[in-house]
């Protein structure tokens, strides 16, 4: 029997995704019809992208499941018409290049990359970095992402705290949760990840109060959502050193407008939410994965609590 998939976002992505997850259905042994084009009745799953042409799923009348290419849903999790379930995407890519980007640019803060690279006016003036387990380090969200981050850092010898919503066990990592467990995070982080879904819970969560937790002299990095921070008053305790730099990849806005304050703060540097991205080759064998479990009758993987938001 076919199966058929509808492909659900940009022209790119379809470019990129319909060769290889086209061999993944095929290697978990699916007989699948994927297209961009179905009557909305003849389609059992769809391959969703938030800012690809379907956002009202009412005619997909024997829709399965939905699954998700990004790894955050919070502009489909409360979509009245989405009934059935939704996956998101986490896949070995995805998780691998977030490791990358956040170890890269904590090993930048804890060494002094910045300094040493910029500062090269001939005088000789070494600073020497305390060693990894004497910096402290937080990282916001300990969830498949954040705890991978974690796990990494703890790696490398970096005294780690983490705080989630609920209670987490990470070998190396003294998790957290709860409002207490927030601010015991905070107060420890001489460098801070910011690695939360964005829900109603932690939007603007990075805000005037919880700065003035922060270490004088904290550095943030914030490769999660745009939304956890309170933009004004992270420019605020910029402005007063009380934060020393944000190194940020994710923004309210999208690209970020070129007028953006952060573009000019001599202690924030802005990359193009870059720090991680959804791989097709390793994304596909998740999505054949989850069609072929769903099939069998077994449970998808990473199902979207939508009471949660995540």
């Amino acid at each position: 029997m076919t199966i058929n998939v509808l492909f659900s976002a940009p022209q790119k992505r379809w470019d990129e995704y319909r060769g290889v997850l086209g061999q993944a259905f095929s290697a978990a042994g699916l007989c699948v019809s994927l297209s961009q084009s179905f009557a909305p009745d003849e389609v059992d799953y769809i391959v969703f992208a938030p800012n690809g042409p379907v956002s009202d799923f009412t005619a997909f009348t024997r829709l399965k499941a939905v699954l998700g290419l990004w790894a955050g849903v919070e502009t489909v999790v409360e979509n009245p018409t989405l009934t059935v379930p939704m996956t998101r995407m986490v896949d070995s890519g995805l998780r691998e290049g977030m490791v990358e980007w956040v170890v890269g640019h904590v090993l930048r803060y804890h060494l002094g990359i910045d300094a040493q690279i910029t500062g090269q006016d001939g005088t000789w003036a070494p600073v020497i970095p305390p060693l990894a387990h004497n910096r402290r380090v937080g990282v916001l969200g300990l969830g498949e992402l954040g705890g991978a981050c974690a796990r990494a850092l703890s790696g490398l010898n970096f005294d780690v705290h983490g705080w989630s919503r609920t209670d987490k066990n990470i070998a190396g990592v003294q998790c957290h949760s709860g409002d207490d467990g927030l601010g015991a995070v905070l107060g420890h982080s001489e460098i801070l990840i910011l690695l939360l879904p964005l829900t109603g819970a932690t939007q603007n969560l990075i805000n005037e109060s919880t700065l003035s937790m922060l270490p004088r002299g904290a550095r943030i990095l914030n490769p999660g959502r745009g939304a956890l921070i309170d933009d004004d008053a992270l420019l605020g305790a910029l402005d007063t050193g009380h934060i020393a730099h944000a190194t940020l990849d994710v923004f309210r806005v999208e690209p970020l407008l070129r007028g953006h304050p952060y573009w000019a703060h001599p202690n924030v540097t802005v990359t193009p939410h870059l720090a991680s991205e959804t791989r097709p080759e390793t994304a596909s064998q998740v999505i054949a994965h989850n069609v072929a479990s769903n099939e069998a009758g077994e449970a998808m993987q990473f199902i979207v609590d939508r009471k949660a938001g995540y």
